[in-house]
């Protein structure tokens, strides 16, 4: 197992690409310390990882808050006694050009993709460099890259959530390796509530897929490996790293 008793905090573990890495994580053998805001999807995939055998505790909340982030690193200590990794998946579109996106849907939307990935590393990363090693992944998006219609405060938050990504692996290097992960087009509510931005949200699903050199849309168990890859001791020399898993639709 690749991640054997390692001690993971995952938040946005409740649905999509959170829920596919806590599920992958913990078929590897670490413990989880999970979050999200709806508690009856936190139970059901807790409860799924213990049914095959895994450890896992829920905690409900909104990660935008940092007492929750304080909360979630209090709890993983007090549970399995130390922090070995977290990965943050917490997300928000925030849908709206420029001049028409309301002034709070912009600070929600950088709250939940950019303060959140910040509360969380303040409070477990000094836990991680005491011990001498530990893992951060930042679920970003080839949003950090790439523009969409009516996406401002997304592209921005996400190109924002690298950036720190890349700022904390120089400062927390050689201990803590951080790394983003930055999906494309994966088959997820969340692609499909993005899809509404565009003028014809069917047809839009339907070109993010055939503008894949893979010819389809990704799925959260295709980023859920990549997590688990980066978590691993297979990824040792890597850090400060943004990854694009996007089926090449950003390569062109």
């Amino acid at each position: 197992m690749k991640l054997k008793d390692r001690v993971f905090i995952v938040t946005g573990a409740t649905s999509g690409m959170g829920r596919a890495i806590a599920l992958e994580f913990a078929r590897e053998g670490a413990k989880l310390l999970l979050n999200g805001r709806d508690e009856m999807r936190g139970k059901d995939v807790t409860d799924e990882i213990i049914r095959q055998g895994g450890d896992a505790h829920f905690v409900p909340g909104d990660v935008c808050l940092e007492s929750l982030n304080l909360t979630l690193a209090e709890e993983a200590l007090s549970k399995f006694g130390k922090i070995d990794g977290i990965s943050t998946n917490a997300g928000m579109l925030g849908l709206g050009d420029v001049a028409t996106l309301d002034s709070d849907i912009w600070k929600k939307t950088f709250q939940t993709n950019v303060d959140s990935v910040f509360y969380l590393m303040k409070h477990t990363l000094p836990h991680m460099k005491k011990i001498g090693a530990g893992v951060v992944l930042v679920n970003a998006s080839i949003a950090a890259f790439k523009q969409f219609p009516n996406h401002s405060a997304y592209c921005a938050s996400k190109a924002a959530a690298v950036a720190l990504t890349k700022q904390a692996a120089a400062d927390y290097g050689p201990e803590v390796r951080i790394n983003a992960l930055c999906p494309g087009p994966v088959d997820t509510s969340f692609l499909h509530d993005s899809a509404i931005a565009f003028p014809n949200p069917e047809s839009a699903i339907k070109n993010a897929a055939a503008g894949t050199y893979m010819k389809r849309l990704g799925t959260p168990d295709d980023v859920a490996k990549l997590a688990l890859f980066l978590a691993s001791d297979d990824a040792s020399w890597i850090t400060g790293a943004a990854y694009r898993i996007d089926g090449g639709i950003s390569s062109g």
